[in-house]
């Protein structure tokens, strides 16, 4: 019986998805949509997707060869479940009529009503809400699938399942609202993140650090990588796709668009440098696995920054995330903790270190958005606002995560048995081989 419930369960959306067609046209007067601004977050949207299977292989890559197709598969499910969430509730309870300043009224966008028509978000007038829904949903997705590498090689696969549905309603979804829905309680405290550091990276990382915690270590921890050709081939297919990511979230083919593209491209290419250097320095040669991991950390750290900080500081955040991650890589080394692509260290310090600069570098004259300068120009207000919800943003995150790992386990056991980590999780929980 346990076996048909989520088929059941789909079965029932499928038939309310029949009763709630959600074809009723809403036109707004003042709404011109604009087609090179709809062209532009078209594309974008198709960038931000392309990053999870960039995620896959970057992952995949790491682990050991008995769990390669175990990892990426965790990575394309987020694809298939986030986004039937999303268009049922998900979507409405980040940016849905305002309840508290922590969550959307799940009633205002279900089955994605309203969406059809001239109808746009309040902040991006230029492009149709659909298209707006479609890609923050892609944000959505990449979310749970970064948490993935830290409890990689010893999870079973349909708690997982279960894990990432419940992260997303009572961890992202919240936080989204809280830090982009204009009523959100972040946005009105003044927070800025320009494209998710806080409410992707880190939400990720204290969700990582929370199921590494919980979980435990592998029996066997140590493992030659897989194929250091797909942690190559995920990066270009991460870095490419992130200018989606980020680019993408100025809303409009603009100049914004275009300044966020060049301090993206500058913070992730000067954070690969330092991360090989920082290598060379401690007697190790310079590795392609080092070079990938530094270059998506400077792309972590330069998200919720690239619209608001000027290009030569971008150079800055790049440098600082790659020595602080990379100190933090060799502090966990030193632990039990068993963070087994150390998502932790990357994405939730990397995205740390990126709001806490962008309290230190955000200026008006890159974005007229930021109405208090950061510490760097003299003015406290913005800096001291961001170190205040990097500290309410982490504890909520990763308490709130290791609740409902818990809840997961009681539900369905998180982990694998022993015999089934030493097989392999390929063939445990697919019965398939690489």
């Amino acid at each position: 019986m346990k076996k048909t419930v989520p088929l059941i369960i789909l079965t029932i959306l499928a038939i309310i998805g029949l009763l709630t067609p959600s074809i009723d046209v809403t036109n707004v007067a003042d709404i011109k949509i604009d087609s090179g601004d709809t062209a532009w977050l078209l594309t974008s949207s198709a960038l931000v997707l392309i990053m999870t299977p960039g995620l896959a292989f970057f992952y995949g890559g790491m682990v050991s060869k008995k769990n390669v197709i175990s990892t990426m598969m965790q990575s394309f499910i987020c694809m298939c479940i986030i986004s039937v969430l999303w268009v049922i509730v998900g979507f409405s309870l980040a940016f849905g009529d305002d309840i508290g300043g922590v969550i959307g009224d799940p009633r205002t966008f279900y089955m994605m009503k309203g969406m059809l028509g001239n109808v746009a978000w309040g902040a991006l007038p230029t492009v149709p809400l659909v298209l707006f829904a479609m890609f923050q949903l892609k944000f959505a997705i990449i979310t749970p699938a970064l948490i993935t590498g830290a409890f990689a090689e010893r999870v079973r696969f349909n708690s997982f399942m279960v894990f990432i549905i419940l992260f997303s309603i009572f961890i992202y979804m919240p936080l989204a609202h809280a830090t982009w829905h204009p009523e959100g309680i972040l946005a009105k405290f003044g927070v800025l993140d320009f494209a998710g550091g806080t409410v992707v990276h880190m939400s990720a990382g204290w969700a990582a650090l929370a199921s590494a915690v919980y979980l435990k270590g592998r029996k066997t921890p140590t493992h030659s990588p897989a194929r250091i050709s797909y942690v190559i081939l995920g990066t270009a297919l991460l870095w490419f796709g992130w200018f989606g990511f980020n680019a993408g979230s100025a809303g409009a083919a603009n100049g914004l668009a275009a300044y966020a593209f060049a301090t993206t491209t500058t913070a992730s290419a000067v954070a690969a440098i330092a991360w090989i250097f920082v290598d060379i320095i401690r007697g190790k040669k310079p590795s392609a696995m080092g070079a990938c991991i530094g270059a998506v950390v400077g792309l972590v750290a330069i998200t919720p920054a690239a619209g608001f900080v000027s290009i030569p500081h971008s150079i800055v955040i790049g440098l600082v995330a790659a020595l602080v991650s990379n100190l933090v890589v060799f502090l966990r080394s030193k632990t039990s903790i068993d963070d087994t692509l150390d998502v932790f260290p990357c994405h939730g310090v990397g995205g740390m270190v990126g709001m806490v600069l962008t309290g230190v570098f955000a200026n008006s004259n890159v974005n007229s958005v930021v109405t208090a300068n950061g510490l760097y120009f003299g003015e406290t207000s913005l800096f001291l606002a961001h170190v205040v919800a990097l500290i309410a943003v982490s504890l909520f995150a990763f308490f709130g995560s290791l609740l409902l790992i818990k809840i997961t386990d009681l539900i369905t056991p998180l982990r694998v048995h022993e015999e089934e980590e030493k097989l392999g999780l390929d063939i445990t929980q697919h019965d398939e081989e690489l």
